[in-house]
């Protein structure tokens, strides 16, 4: 398609109804559509939850959200969530439409929107049942300019719009707010800037989390080797792993899982030394806010998935692994999977000694 006018698009909706990470990755696609299109109101679909790490950070004018909960709920429910998003959707009057989830659902909302300029993905990521249709009238490629990260699945769509890439990688730069809130919550626990490492022991499937105890014993040696603080980062349903490694590290930590609300994490993590952390939605929001980060990987392969942007290693057990997991673990799933617990302490310490050794001068991005 013949690129659009920037005079014609003065709103555009982006659905993207799945995780923090994809969230982020998403946010340089909006960010080409703000220099492509100077003035235009960007505006995200997403789960409530996550609604104000995208107006706090810049990333959206304007989020509608909906619930997850109900969305997975009974028919009833799902149908009203369904109406009542329609409903708040089509009062916008949205001149392009753009659908990066890639589902069922999301492919029926983009039908229904009303957009002038609808886009989504041919061929789809899953085969189109019978009756089903690809209701976009701009068809982007799986994955456009030729590569294999998930970032350019997300940016294809301006391959098919005509619109020139100017970002390639994202980046988050937090309002003066939140980097008010983030400096003041370092001053608290005697933090400095770029003297702590922000650890994230977390993630939203088992498969990815690398064991607390794991955590622990690295946390002890990074700290005992480097001098830095540790802080550990995380939503208020990952305590449990934090009160694990707090009840096994011999080192002083803070403990800020469920501490400070998900729109202030990219602050906060904009001040760390370096990341370390689980294949999550904070290891993606690490990157993009600039600092380096060590990925810690299972059956999901980094050059799909690792961090983009920053210096950066994605550590991960050679594979195919032996299966630590038992019956817990159910492939091809990466997400069921656990491989990621064959890692050793060794290979982690030893990637965050080599990162920080890398990057002893501010890091630069890269492309």
């Amino acid at each position: 398609m013949s690129q659009v006018r920037a005079g014609t698009v003065r709103s555009i909706l982006i659905l993207q109804t799945k995780y923090i990470g994809d969230l982020v990755l998403a946010s340089a696609l909006a960010k080409n559509l703000q220099l492509e299109y100077p003035g235009v109101r960007i505006v995200f679909l997403c789960d409530a939850r996550f609604a104000g790490l995208l107006t706090a950070n810049d990333i959206a004018s304007q989020v509608v959200t909906f619930r997850r909960s109900h969305m997975r709920g009974t028919p009833l429910r799902r149908a009203q969530e369904l109406i009542l998003t329609l409903l708040e959707l089509r009062r916008n009057h949205f001149d392009m439409a753009i659908d990066i989830t890639d589902t069922r659902t999301s492919r029926f909302i983009l039908g229904l929107v009303g957009a002038r300029i609808s886009v989504g993905y041919h061929p789809p990521e899953r085969r189109l049942r019978w009756l089903e249709r690809q209701p976009a009238n701009v068809k982007a490629k799986p994955f456009g300019y030729g590569e294999q990260h998930f970032l350019y699945r997300y940016l294809s769509p301006l391959e098919a719009l005509g619109i020139d890439l100017h970002v390639r990688v994202p980046d988050i730069q937090p309002l003066p707010f939140e980097m008010a809130k983030a400096l003041a919550l370092l001053d608290k626990f005697h933090l400095r800037p770029n003297a702590f490492v922000a650890v994230h022991a977390g993630a939203s499937f088992p498969g990815r989390r690398w064991q607390p105890e794991r955590f622990a014993a690295a946390i002890d040696r990074i700290s005992a080797e480097t001098g830095l603080g540790v802080v550990l980062v995380g939503s208020p349903d990952e305590s449990e792993a934090a009160e694990k490694i707090l009840a096994t590290a011999k080192t002083p930590i803070v403990n800020l899982v469920g501490a400070l609300p998900l729109q202030t994490l990219p602050a906060l993590l904009k001040q760390a030394r370096l990341f370390l952390g689980n294949d999550s939605g904070p290891m993606h929001m690490a990157a993009a806010a600039g600092i380096p980060v060590v990925g810690l990987f299972g059956l999901q392969n980094p050059i799909r998935w690792g961090p983009v942007g920053v210096p950066s290693i994605a550590v991960r057990p050679s594979m195919p692994c032996d299966c630590v997991g038992g019956d817990l673990c159910e492939r091809p799933d990466p997400n069921k999977a656990c491989c990621v617990w064959r890692l050793e302490i060794d290979q982690v310490v030893e990637a965050v000694l080599e990162l920080l050794a890398r990057t002893e001068t501010a890091p630069e991005a890269t492309v």
